[in-house]
């Protein structure tokens, strides 16, 4: 079967395992579905995901001209301790970023490589953590903007990593760390205009299962720039990667805005 479309970050389902789909205009597939088979992909171009021009990709799936003037793309996103919607002030469109910032959060431990912190917007539970690959995940605090949320963060990043190593995560050399017990420590760690928003009792431990047949023990980066055609059967799925044999990962998410054909 052929599925043709432009790439976006694979849709997540919580379930044991994990359920995955890509989602076309046209068309979905189930990625479970494709283990242990052979799948094909082509890159045959790219289209903004902003502006749905046929331009080349900058970052997270847009154009160079996208990416520096959507409000979707602002630093915030990346630093949401920089949020200043709260106080009534715009980065690029301060309707959009209202309506983003202006709502509960999370920050959260996640177990993915090592210990890390992060911070999602509540209605991204658990596909934020699905997303990182994290084998489980904890909430410590839920607050009721993306400005407090970073600041708890920049507090945290002294202490945790904020960022996942991605070659650990997908060979799954993950040490195991009670999360609950992790959580118990932070009380004194985290701002004062917070403390009333710390999760002290409630165990809501998420884990997490992927669809994973073989972890690799080493592994390598597709890149479809360089290799516009590739073809290898599938071993599994985690985060937003596509594992298959002899240790090639393919990014979806990182890919987003290429057009690409895919056979199976």
């Amino acid at each position: 079967m052929t599925y043709e479309g432009v790439l976006k970050k694979m849709q997540t389902e919580l379930g044991d395992p994990i359920q995955y789909y890509m989602v076309f205009d046209e068309s979905f597939i189930n990625v479970n579905q494709l283990l242990d088979k052979n799948v094909e992909i082509n890159l045959l171009g790219y289209q903004c995901l902003n502006c749905g021009k046929k331009k080349k990709i900058f970052r997270q799936g847009f154009c160079y001209d996208c990416f520096y003037s959507s409000a979707s793309v602002g630093d915030w996103i990346i630093r949401p301790e920089l949020s200043k919607a709260h106080l009534g002030i715009a980065d690029r469109d301060l309707a959009y970023e209202e309506k983003a910032q202006l709502q509960p959060h999370i920050v959260y431990l996640a177990l993915s490589s090592e210990v890390k912190v992060g911070v999602t917007r509540k209605t991204q539970m658990p596909t934020r953590w699905i997303d990182q690959g994290a084998n489980e995940a904890i909430a410590i605090v839920e607050v009721p903007n993306r400005y407090l949320a970073g600041i708890t963060e920049v507090a945290l990043k002294s202490h945790y990593a904020d960022k996942t190593n991605w070659r650990k995560m997908l060979t799954n050399s993950v040490e195991h760390v009670d999360l609950i017990a992790e959580r118990l420590k932070l009380e004194n760690l985290i701002p004062t205009e917070v403390k009333e928003y710390f999760f002290l009792q409630k165990n809501d431990l998420y884990q997490m299962k992927y669809p994973v047949i073989e972890y690799p023990k080493k592994v390598t980066s597709l890149s479809l720039d360089k290799t516009p055609q590739f073809k290898g059967k599938l071993k599994g799925i985690k985060g937003q990667y596509l594992i298959f044999d002899d240790g090639i990962v393919f990014n979806v998410r990182s890919s987003e805005g290429y057009v690409v054909r895919i056979n199976i």
